[in-house]
């Protein structure tokens, strides 16, 4: 997903430019839609805005993958590796977000970093999954699976707190 920012660049500080966005990614085919808006500041250009996705997740419980929606709050600041008045390269640090020689905006590093840092940790298909039977391996969800329940009997004495209460 890329921006061209030329024109905005050359605008004084300050001055903002609303972007919608409403695309496909060609790498992962996932659609984004949603708001971007562009500041200009002193060193370049602040993209900040909301996007939605959806992230394909396999589920810890029982494996089965499921589309989760993601709402991603984006807020990067990009600086040009060229200046665009003169065509001067600018330093630039390697952890900074940049403006190719172009003078477009690629999105895709900051989108794939923040779908990254919202990826749950435990990604369930459903708050009430199942998961897999521990002895034949079927997706609970489904079904059971008419595996006899034995309890070993290290924790026999256990089982009986679960009905007590």
């Amino acid at each position: 997903m890329r921006v061209n920012v030329a024109q905005q660049l050359k605008q004084p500080v300050g001055i903002t430019r609303l972007y919608k966005v409403s695309e496909t990614e060609k790498t992962t085919g996932r659609k984004v839609e949603g708001d971007l808006k562009l500041t200009r500041t002193d060193k370049g250009i602040l993209v900040t805005g909301e996007l939605k996705t959806v992230q394909r997740l396999t589920c810890s419980r029982c494996l089965e993958t499921f589309d989760h929606p993601l709402m991603l709050t984006l807020s990067e600041e990009y600086v040009p590796t060229l200046d665009i008045n003169s065509d001067t390269a600018l330093p630039v640090s390697e952890c900074m977000f940049t403006i190719d020689t172009n003078h477009e905006i690629c999105l895709d590093d900051a989108l794939n970093q923040y779908t990254l840092m919202s990826k749950p940790m435990k990604p369930l298909c459903k708050a009430d999954c199942r998961g897999l039977c521990d002895q034949c391996g079927v997706n609970l969800n489904n079904g059971d699976c008419g595996c006899s329940k034995t309890i070993d009997p290290r924790w026999a004495a256990m089982a009986g707190l679960r009905h007590n209460k």
